[in-house]
């Protein structure tokens, strides 16, 4: 009776051994870097093993176990220790196995692919340097038509104009004035950041070896297509470039509906203005490959700066707009004030004229909050932080005040969180493209915040967010594609859909869990798995709340893998 009843026991530990499930970093960590896994479905104590790359078996315990308020159920937290020497780590939990990765540069290509993905996303051009991504020439967008909405004497609805190159913006194959700038200033202030890093490196471009840094190379490629943008006579900036309609799961060459650049509206204005004035600063060193840029970007954003001064109500609207009729992404905003605050610091930092300056401090805002499209209030707070003469007055010392008190809140409770990381302790924090504006924006200012104070406090809390990112998390995905152990396969993506390829593009950063479940209603063959905020993610190219990819945050990802990368620690 005894050996049956312990057969039994035996059994039945085997089977909730077999339940247990690891969630880690699947792309890798510094040495120096804490190295945590999360364990859920049973108490792995006394059953964690860890083989060392020379073999020897370290056997950690559970450092505590948390209670998810969402879902009930329990996580145990088990610090590995301290694994500095580099090499490949095989850790067991009874019969389940994982792989970590140590190595001194375990950021190295993500965050390459991270930027290289720009190149891959490119309108208006062949692809001929994307291996199996190669394609024909989709949108060449040199006939593009003006809309009734954006019309003028000069320019009457039905005018055609030339608008090429740029960056296909989501899922879709539109172009949007608003996300295109928000993402190169995004990527800019990563930039200023990290010269010395993004100076070296070398994405596989065609311009790749000429005078200037890829990253620049590659945000040129975009700003041409901005510059097209801006009407020549008023200096106003069109919203977007679209298509009535979004275009089907084809590619790009066979897309055949016209396209048609739309209303001017203020906040479209803006952002032009503000990352053309840092792009004019930031290629001043470049004029051996760009050699008029600096003067004509300088000139287009006090141009368009002064047309949104003109024009401070004009939003955009689209169900006012007719004759076609347009349905694709609105990036409808009803406050400019943040709009106002980047354009006029970047503005000032680039001529120091006093009228920037008095606009900049006007429209400064209270309290801080990471980068998004719909509120860059960041993009003009990083401008203050990385000027000197700015960052010392009174106003850059209360910006600064701002970060930091951001940081000590995002923080606080790592310490009782399901998944050792900043990130995902409140429903607040899933939702549309959460893993972008709330996880690696998130990460991007506790980095900058060590630059602030001279420190490295925030870094250990910015990788803990990295871990969340590449699979420590409630789903187990590393949610960019082409990397880690189990990443998405079918994204809400056109040209990785229809190109007859398996694999995704690499280097997309998915959307992430989102309990809206806004697509749910349009999804013919797919159905969440959980509701719980943490959870609601599918892998399905259907699902374009959860699982689309978008320019602003890859963007986001860049700034982030990148300054990781960049820390070599």
């Amino acid at each position: 009776m005894r050996k049956t009843l312990l057969s039994v026991v035996a059994c039945l530990l085997s089977v909730v051994s077999s339940l247990a499930q690891i969630r880690y970093n699947q792309v890798g960590c510094y040495p120096t870097q804490e190295k945590v896994i999360v364990v859920e479905g049973t108490n792995p104590e006394g059953k964690v093993r860890v083989r060392t790359p020379k073999g020897k078996v370290l056997t950690p315990s559970v450092m505590r176990e948390a209670v998810s308020p969402w879902s009930g159920k329990t996580r145990y937290i088990v610090d590995l220790g301290q694994l500095s020497a580099t090499g490949h780590y095989q850790v067991s939990v009874g019969d389940q196995q994982c792989d970590l990765l140590v190595a001194k540069r375990p950021y190295q290509d993500i965050a390459k692919a991270s930027l290289r993905l720009f190149y891959l996303i490119r309108s208006g051009i062949a692809i001929e340097q994307g291996g199996a991504y190669n394609r024909p020439v989709g949108h060449p967008d040199t006939h593009v038509l003006v809309h009734p909405s954006a019309a003028t004497d000069h320019r009457p609805a039905g005018t055609a104009i030339s608008s090429p190159y740029g960056w296909y913006d989501a899922g879709d194959y539109n172009k949007y004035v608003v996300n295109s700038a928000f993402s190169i200033g995004l990527m800019f202030a990563a930039y200023e950041q990290q010269r010395g890093y993004f100076n070296k490196l070398n994405t596989d471009i065609p311009e790749s070896g000429n005078h200037t840094p890829d990253l620049l190379d590659e945000m040129m490629f975009n700003l041409k297509w901005l510059l097209t943008m801006q009407d020549p006579d008023d200096g106003g900036v069109y919203h977007k470039l679209t298509t009535p309609n979004f275009e089907g799961f084809v590619m790009p060459a066979d897309c055949h509906q016209p396209r048609y650049v739309v209303a001017k509206s203020v906040t479209a204005t803006l952002d032009f203005a503000g990352v053309m004035a840092d792009a004019a600063r930031l290629f001043a060193p470049c004029q051996k490959d760009y050699p008029d840029f600096v003067t004509q970007a300088t000139e287009a954003a006090e141009r368009a700066y002064q047309w949104a001064k003109e024009h401070p109500t004009a939003f955009y609207r689209q169900e006012q707009l007719k004759d076609p009729s347009v349905s694709t992404g609105t990036y409808g905003d009803g406050n400019a004030r943040d709009e106002f605050f980047w354009a006029s610091s970047a503005l000032y930092r680039l001529t120091r004229k006093a009228v920037y300056l008095e606009d900049a401090r006007q429209y400064q805002s209270q309290r801080f909050s990471t980068p998004s499209w719909g509120n860059v209030s960041a993009l003009g707070t990083f401008e203050w932080m990385a000027d000197d003469e700015l960052r010392a007055t009174d106003d850059g010392l209360l910006m600064q005040t701002q970060v930091l008190a951001y940081c000590e809140d995002a923080v606080k409770e790592v310490g009782t969180s399901c998944f050792q990381s900043p990130f995902g302790n409140n429903p607040r924090n899933f939702g549309w493209g959460c893993l972008a504006e709330n996880c690696c924006c998130q990460a991007f200012v506790l980095l900058y915040a060590d630059l602030l104070t001279g420190t490295t406090k925030y870094r250990r809390y910015a990788l803990q967010n990295a871990d969340y990112l590449l699979g420590r998390n409630a789903t187990g995905y590393c949610y960019v594609t082409g990397f880690g152990d189990k990443s998405p396969m079918h994204p809400h993506h056109r040209i990785s859909e229809a190109d007859q390829v398996e694999a995704p593009f690499p280097g997309m950063l998915v959307g992430g869990p989102n309990p809206g479940q806004q697509d749910k209603r349009d999804m013919k063959a797919a159905v969440y798995p959980s509701n719980y905020p943490d959870e609601s993610y599918i892998d399905n190219m259907e699902s374009y709340a959860s699982n689309e990819i978008a320019i602003n945050w890859n963007a986001s990802l860049v700034a982030f893998l990148c300054y990781l990368d960049a820390l070599k620690m």
